[in-house]
């Protein structure tokens, strides 16, 4: 029974990265071995364990066999024979294909250490085309590691391209897809994940949505970049610059998926793109299980961004019917993400990449004016009980609206 680090630890240590966490292979060895040593079983497809005190997670080497389509569709072996060569060629990219020792010893059967120091994401084996998650993972690691120089390589970027041609993808689990998504939006680029999937063809099959916004040209007085898709990843980029929070990153990538379907006889301009988007969301949504919580800020993103853009323009009333359409008042982090959204969807433009918000303040302000006020203490002097208490306090609200911004109306 050896035991061998694995994975993203080695890899990280070669990158010169901080290790966090740290996987285990454990070659010669029964699940009985490792039951009899106290490792508590977790695996639910192949035997993984838990360390007794440590809790790393320790598997058994194993090869794979297809046996149907999509991300279930193996059989494994995870017999004592099965070697570390065996198990490290099972993996997906060379980088992640390398090992160590007990004694520190870098075991690198398919030179993962070479395609490092050329910063290339390379497949082990003709194997890779038979997991489909493989295409979003290896997208998830070009935007992890695009920073650090990395580039797909051609022939993996061309088997990628003969999956997302082969209709595996549509095997996969919407949960498993929408992790993938997940996982790139909470990364460092996720325009980098979602440029390599639409190289590759599988933008066309997973998110159609976005896919057709490439080549779909805007007025250019007020986007020079022209094209939809690459304001879409330029928003993104935007996006990451001023948040964390995957829920806005969400909400940035879907704002515009309406300009995909307005009538070609009017573009460049995509009149009503706020309404048409509204289904294409629900559409994604529905298909890759996202969180209610994520498309409820991508809906009111998608309707009231270009409402946002021209808040100096609205009526009081109408910007109390946004803080109203936000739920503001009751959940006021729903207007922090809809603000930064909007800032997003405004600097991600050529041109435009640092210019000042104003309407993120002003829609503030006007939100402190109104839930500034004392409710109870109106209600209590007010002179005539017969108007609705509701239409009472939003009169007040508009009238706080309104002195606050200077408006006339």
């Amino acid at each position: 029974m050896k035991i061998f680090l694995v994975g993203g630890a080695v890899r990280d240590k070669q990158l010169g990265l901080p290790v966090t966490d740290r996987d285990w292979v454990v070659v010669g060895a029964t699940v009985q071995d490792m039951l009899s040593q106290k490792y508590r079983q977790v695996g639910k497809d192949f035997p993984v364990f838990l360390h007794p005190q440590t809790h790393d997670e320790y598997a058994l080497a194993r090869t794979e066999r297809k046996t149907g389509p999509g991300y279930k569709g193996f059989a494994f072996d995870t017999s004592s024979s099965v070697t570390l060569e065996e198990d490290l060629q099972r993996r997906d990219l060379t980088i992640n294909s390398m090992a160590e020792d007990a004694g520190g010893n870098l075991i690198d059967p398919y030179n993962g250490s070479t395609d490092i120091r050329d910063r290339l994401l390379r497949h082990v084996s003709p194997a890779f085309s038979e997991d489909p998650l493989r295409v979003l993972r290896v997208a998830r690691f070009a935007a992890r590691f695009a920073a650090l120089g990395f580039q797909i390589a051609d022939e993996t970027l061309h088997l990628m391209q003969t999956m997302a041609a082969s209709g595996e993808l549509e095997a996969l689990a919407a949960e498993r897809v929408w992790q993938e998504f997940s996982l790139a939006l909470d990364g460092p680029d996720p325009a980098v994940f979602i440029k390599v999937l639409r190289d590759c063809g599988a933008l066309q099959v997973i998110l159609p949505e976005v896919d057709r916004l490439f080549g779909v040209p805007q007025p250019e007085k007020y986007h020079p970049e022209i094209d939809t898709g690459v304001h879409t990843l330029m928003c993104l980029q935007q996006a990451v610059l001023l948040s964390d929070d995957v829920v806005v990153r969400y909400a940035v990538l879907v704002h515009d998926v309406g300009k995909g379907v307005t009538p070609k006889a009017n573009w460049p301009h995509h009149y009503q793109h706020e309404n048409l988007g509204l289904k294409l969301q629900r559409d994604i949504a529905e298909r890759l299980r996202v969180p209610r919580e994520h498309a409820e800020i991508a809906r009111l993103v998608c309707e009231h961004h270009t409402k946002m853009h021209r808040l100096a323009e609205l009526r009081s009333a109408t910007i109390l019917e946004l803080l109203e359409s936000l739920d503001a008042f009751r959940r006021p982090q729903r207007l922090q993400q809809f603000l930064l959204a909007c800032e997003a969807d405004a600097r991600g433009r050529t041109g435009f990449e640092k210019m000042e918000y104003s309407q993120r303040a002003l829609l503030r302000s006007a939100y402190e004016a109104a839930a500034s006020l004392d409710a109870q203490s109106l209600i209590a002097e007010r002179k005539d009980s017969t108007h609705d208490i509701g239409e009472f306090l939003r009169q007040h609200r508009i009238s706080a609206i309104r002195h606050c911004l200077g408006k006339q109306v």
